[in-house]
This record gives structure tokens, C-alpha cells and sequence, in this order.
């Protein structure tokens, strides 16, 4: 082959294989454009795996992990880089007999605010692999041990006055030719009766407020028409036990909620006021506006609250002072029914206290924000109750 002919046959083997070069680039380029674009489906079921709010654990045939999210630690699923052991062992079960397990994952001590009930469901990936899905039930078993509790509490106390009835009954049947001991056992069996009227009320009330029956529309209602009506609710009480009820000048100021649940919270932190201060101590309502929300407070200077005691005054059935609150009649239902309508308008209700100086209960609530109606006036009440008043039936509180 002479020069000029391999030459142009060099030439001709260029040409031809930039022209598949170009053919080979061009298919690829196409490829390419026809690949969607985002993460592939291997990168979306990884970030599944780490936004589940369950722990996720991938296991292999050797109990090593593979694969996990940090909401496994936070179950106590993975610790010290390991599964649990309970975990494992069901693993292993699972790799033998290719069928899916339930194990508890429950802390077996306590270590501060974690999970208190925890579920493992194991299943069979193939292939010797295994996933554990670890869910939180703590707060099903939180709420399981309340209703429990709540049961129990209700159970006991109205045993209290159903079994008191029976027996002054009893008394009354045996003492029927003695007029005075008639007269006294009447008499307790109508404090028994009427203290267990109460407390089939506040049950109800109490229901209602945490979610069993939809709360009523809620209006525009005057605060000072809310102070007045309570004022009056509990003069009776306050004239009996010799306690001076003082309150601030009317303040105009407006909320949006329900008139009647309102009156009934400051009437039963009124109540308490009374039922826990001496003869001829003060008791004093104020009101004002602080950054949008309206406060009314009630302040005593009655026996106070322990320390230790004040977190728990706002629980069902619970007395910082078991005698003192028997003896007036206290249900121990008072400041929860107080709580929950709060919490229901948005608001919530404060505590200061200090034995032997007295408490002060501030109830927040959002004020309104809008012009006040036309039918605003209509909230008031037309006679004016007077500033000294006094209050009567206690209503669970600082018990």
C-alpha cells in the first residue's frame, strides 16, 4: 500500500469514528434528558426512613445494624451503637421462622423524661435482613393510667357521701320517737346529700370541658359584668365566715368566651379564697391588661400552699389540706374545673403562694381585640353588687 493510500485511509478511520463518537454522545446526551431529575427512589425511601416518627432499625443475619434513624435512639432502640438485646432476639426468631413478632421495647429503668411504653414489630426483609419499627405508646399508657386513676378517685368519693346517707338514715330510723336527734341527723343527711349533689355536678362540668361535649359559642363578655356575677355568688359565704371581699374599680375590659364558664371559675376561686382564709382576713379581685391578655386575680391571706403542693391543686380530687377541705365540703374538683376553662379560652391560670401568708390565683385569658358590640352593654348587670360581698360553697381548690 503506498503512503497516499494509508494516509487516506487514516483519514477515512478519523472520520468514521468521530462520527460514531459523536452518535455514541449524542444517545447518551438523550439518556440523560429523558432521566427525570430529583433523588432517585432509593434516596426518597432513605429520607422516609429518617422522617418516620418511629425508630426504624435494618438488621443483618449477624444482629448488626444496617440501617436506622435517630428516632430509634430516641426510643431506646439503639444504644451504644447496638440494637437492644430483646430486639435482637427477636431477630433472630424472625430469620428462623419468617414470621413477624411483636416485643416489648419498654425502658427497663427510668432515666428521666423518655419513652414509657414502647413496641417493636419485627418483620423479615429476605436474605437474613430483618426491620424493627419501635412505636411510642406512652402516651395511650399515660392516658390509660389517668382514666384508671380518675375511676378510682370518682369510685371513692361517692362512697364517701352515699355511705354517710345510709347510715344517718340508719340513725334516724332508730332515734324516730327522739325529735332532736331526728332534727340532727336530717340535718347531716342534708349536708351528705347536698355535697353529693355537687359533685355529680362538677363531674359533669368537668366532662364537658375536657372535650366531651363541644364547648358553646363564644361572645364578647364584659369582665366586670363576669366579677360582679361571681361577687354576688359568693356573698353569702364570705358574710358567714366574717372574710371582707374587696374588688378594683371596673376596668372596660372585653374577652371572647363563654359568660357562664367564666363566672363559675372566679366564683371557685372565690370560694376557695374564703373556705381557706381566718375570720376577718381580706380577700381581695383585681383585673388589668398585660400584653394582651386580661388577668384576674384573686388574692387571700389565708393558710397558703406548700412548695410541693402547687403543681398538684390543679388535679381532680387533689387537697394540699385533706381535714380542712372535708370539713367544708370541699369536692377537690374546684381548680381543675378552673384549669380546663382557662385552657378552653385560650388561657391558663397562675398560682403565687406561701404558707402562712396567703395565695394569689390569676386567671389570663386573651383579650378581645375587636371594637365592642352593640349588645356589649346587654352583658352587664343592671344592679351593682356591692363591693363588700361573700361567698359559700367551696368547690374543690387548694385541696
Amino acid at each position: 500500500m503506498s503512503v497516499s493510500a494509508a494516509l487516506a485511509l487514516a483519514v477515512g478511520c478519523l472520520l468514521v469514528g468521530g462520527l460514531a463518537g459523536s452518535l455514541v454522545s449524542r444517545s447518551r446526551r438523550r439518556r440523560a434528558d429523558r432521566r427525570p431529575a430529583g433523588p432517585t427512589v432509593a434516596e426518597l425511601l432513605l429520607r422516609l426512613v429518617r422522617s418516620s416518627h418511629n425508630g426504624v432499625v435494618v438488621l443483618n443475619r449477624f444482629g448488626d445494624m444496617v440501617l436506622h434513624n435517630d428516632r430509634a435512639e430516641t426510643l431506646g432502640l439503639i444504644r451504644d451503637n447496638r440494637a437492644d438485646a430483646r430486639a435482637r432476639k427477636a431477630a433472630e426468631q424472625v430469620v428462623e421462622t419468617d414470621e413477624p413478632v411483636e416485643v416489648d421495647l419498654s425502658p427497663l429503668e427510668a432515666r428521666g423524661r423518655q419513652p414509657e411504653a414502647v413496641v417493636g414489630h419485627v418483620r423479615p426483609l429476605g436474605d437474613g435482613f430483618t426491620v424493627i419499627e419501635a412505636v411510642d405508646h406512652s402516651e395511650a399508657a399515660r392516658l390509660e393510667a389517668v382514666r384508671r386513676d380518675f375511676v378510682a378517685n370518682v369510685s371513692h368519693e361517692l362512697k364517701t357521701p352515699v355511705g354517710a346517707i345510709a347510715l344517718l338514715a340508719e340513725a334516724v330510723l332508730d332515734a324516730a320517737e327522739d325529735v332532736e336527734e331526728v332534727r340532727r341527723f336530717g340535718g347531716k343527711i342534708l349536708h351528705e346529700s347536698t355535697r353529693l349533689g355537687r359533685l355529680v355536678t362538677e363531674l359533669i362540668a368537668l366532662s364537658r370541658l375536657q372535650g366531651a361535649e363541644r364547648l358553646p359559642d363564644l361572645n364578647v363578655v364584659e369582665v366586670d359584668a363576669v366579677v360582679r356575677e361571681a361577687l354576688g355568688r359568693t356573698k353569702l359565704s364570705a358574710e358567714s365566715a366574717d372574710i371582707e371581699v374587696t374588688a378594683d374599680p371596673d376596668s372596660d375590659l372585653l374577652i371572647e368566651g363563654d359568660r357562664t364558664l367564666l363566672v363559675t371559675a372566679l366564683s371557685n376561686l372565690l370560694e376557695n379564697a374564703v373556705a381557706y382564709s381566718p375570720p376577718g382576713s381580706p380577700v381581695s379581685v383585681s383585673r388589668r391588661l398585660v400584653d394582651g391578655m386580661v388577668e384576674i386575680a384573686v388574692t387571700d391571706r389565708g393558710i397558703g400552699i406548700a412548695e410541693e403542693d402547687q403543681q398538684r391543686v390543679f388535679e381532680r380530687f387533689y387537697r394540699a389540706d385533706k381535714a380542712r377541705s372535708r370539713a367544708t365540703g370541699g369536692t377537690g374538683l374546684g381548680l381543675a374545673i378552673v384549669k380546663h376553662v382557662a385552657a378552653n379560652h385560650g388561657g391558663e391560670v397562675k398560682l403565687w403562694s406561701m404558707p402562712g401568708t396567703g395565695s394569689t390565683f390569676t386567671l389570663r385569658l386573651p383579650a378581645y381585640q375587636g371594637a365592642a358590640p352593640n349588645g356589649a352593654a346587654a352583658d352587664k348587670t343592671p344592679d351593682r353588687v356591692p363591693r363588700l360581698v361573700g361567698t359559700s360553697q367551696e368547690q374543690g381548690g387548694k385541696q
